[in-house]
């Protein structure tokens, strides 16, 4: 039997060593992800733990391409913790459609891909094909608070079917 998408995001987690079932704590005037119609929009994520941001630092810098790629696991998972938040799990997601992937990085670093690498992998090993997306990846200055890696998402969802309607004579 094929396991779940729950299942396969708690194997994603454990291998990271962390637990993502927690709230997903947000701070400003803006919501974790909007749904619209069939599609969610899911905010920008930084490796947040709790309250302690994992990875920080420029990556090529301060910060190693692994632990860049680390960064970039821990933002995809916090994307989909909230989007199983707001759908009640991972169950309706029909496609992943597109990714962004920021990274904090050094004057000379140019593997902002390869740290973008790490957050598709993780959508492939949960959603198989529907998991396979556009994407793009790229380096900046500064992200917020001093995060090495920030992404964000775009997923269309399986239409609901329509209510049940009890037929009355």
């Amino acid at each position: 039997m094929e396991a779940s998408r729950k299942a396969l995001f708690d194997q994603v987690a454990a291998r990271l060593g962390h637990a993502f079932d927690g709230e997903m704590r947000i701070g400003g005037n803006y919501v974790p992800a909007v749904q619209n119609g069939d599609e969610v929009y899911v905010s920008g994520q930084i490796p947040r733990i709790d309250n302690s941001v994992k990875v920080v630092g420029r990556v090529g810098g301060d910060v190693s391409l692994e632990d860049g790629r680390y960064a970039a696991r821990i933002c995809t998972m916090r994307a989909l913790a909230i989007l199983a938040q707001l759908l009640g799990d991972l169950q309706r997601v029909k496609k992943v459609l597109r990714l962004n992937v920021y990274v904090q990085s050094a004057a000379d670093f140019t593997q902002q891909s390869e740290v973008a690498d790490a957050a598709s992998e993780v959508l492939y090993s949960i959603f198989a094909e529907a998991g396979v997306h556009t994407r793009t990846s790229l380096g900046v200055y500064q992200l917020p608070k001093n995060a090495a890696v920030e992404i964000d998402m775009i997923v269309a969802l399986e239409p609901l079917p329509p209510p049940h309607e009890d037929a009355e004579d």
